[in-house]
């Protein structure tokens, strides 16, 4: 099979494209012809080193979409030529989705309706399930105000779309740009705030009138947290995927005089429940085509490196597909 693959950390130099030994199904498992994998920057941060070499030998990509071909004792036969959208696919595995087959577990491989293209499904395992597990952790977003930073994020598009979808009353958003604060007004933001030329928390008072919002979803922990006592209403959450930088500071005082909290979580380590409770979740939606996906180029998989390049260099609004 065709297939990307580095065996050393660096930069997207040691990306290789060539030819790999096509997978089998073990037990418990389908095999998937993929097409397409999902570029997304846990990536190319893992393939630069964020995380030491665990396997001699890497593809990358967790997120991907395609038909099953095959399937390893113990699974149903009837889910060959099932279309499928798949979770963790390099997650503690050496193989991922950058390839044109993959070999997983039987549950890592979800239905994907009729009408959803394989496209969407490369979005779905790492910026769909982490915009809803924010949106839906702790008690989820009905009824309440909720800030999205990076708001025209491939996570923040989901999630200003999901807590809509939940019951929000009010979602803000943080751009960096006009035809940034479009992208999020159009996936349902109610209001954007650019944090390079405006106050954040001066305008998030006015637009709450002083009451601030019960739930941030953050993609940037080391900017935010410094922001959380004079944005957060008393008992808010801050739900934070990511961070920009190795440590986010935290005033004590403001914080506990206020009740407020931060929820960490990454998408890779939820629990089975959680896992269930997001996939569902979303599935249901699927089908009732209720969830915009944002597109922002397909590649062929033999320019996995420039790939990476352009999700590094934050080249494009929307999601990064490669067609395997």
């Amino acid at each position: 099979m065709r297939a990307v693959w580095y065996d050393r950390n660096g930069d997207s130099s040691v990306l290789t494209y060539g030819e790999l030994p096509t997978p089998s199904p073990g037990p418990g498992e389908v095999l998937v012809r993929l097409a397409t994998s999902g570029a997304n920057p846990s990536d190319w941060k893992t393939r630069r080193g964020s995380r030491p070499m665990a396997f001699p030998r890497v593809v990358p990509h967790s997120d991907g979409a395609g038909t099953i071909e095959a399937v390893g004792e113990g699974v149903d036969r009837a889910r060959i030529g099932q279309r499928v959208w798949i979770w963790n696919g390099q997650w503690k595995r050496a193989f991922g989705t950058a390839a044109e087959y993959i070999a997983l577990p039987s549950v890592q491989a979800v239905p994907l309706p009729g009408h959803v293209p394989f496209e969407a499904g490369a979005c779905l395992g790492i910026p769909a399930l982490t915009a809803l597990h924010g949106v839906l952790t702790d008690g989820g977003v009905t009824g309440q105000a909720v800030l999205v930073t990076g708001g025209a994020g491939s996570v923040g598009h989901y999630a200003i779309q999901f807590a809509r979808l939940l019951g929000a009353a009010r979602i803000i958003a943080t751009v960096s740009s006009e035809e940034k604060a479009a992208h999020a007004l159009s996936a349902g933001a109610d209001d954007t705030i650019n944090y390079r030329t405006e106050d954040v928390a001066a305008r998030i008072a006015d637009l709450t009138r002083g009451q601030g919002v019960q739930r941030v979803v953050d993609v940037d922990l080391s900017t935010t947290a410094a922001l959380l006592p004079t944005i957060l209403a008393p008992g808010g959450i801050c739900a934070a995927y990511g961070s920009n930088g190795p440590a986010a500071t935290v005033q004590f005082g403001p914080s506990i005089i206020r009740g407020i909290a931060i929820r960490w979580f990454i998408v890779y380590e939820l629990t089975g429940p959680q896992r269930s409770v997001a996939v569902d979740t979303l599935q249901a939606w699927l089908r009732a085509d209720l969830v915009r996906h944002a597109i922002a180029a397909r590649v062929p998989l033999a320019e996995c490196a420039a790939a990476h390049d352009a999700v590094e260099g934050g080249k494009f609004i929307g999601n990064l597909v490669l067609d395997c």
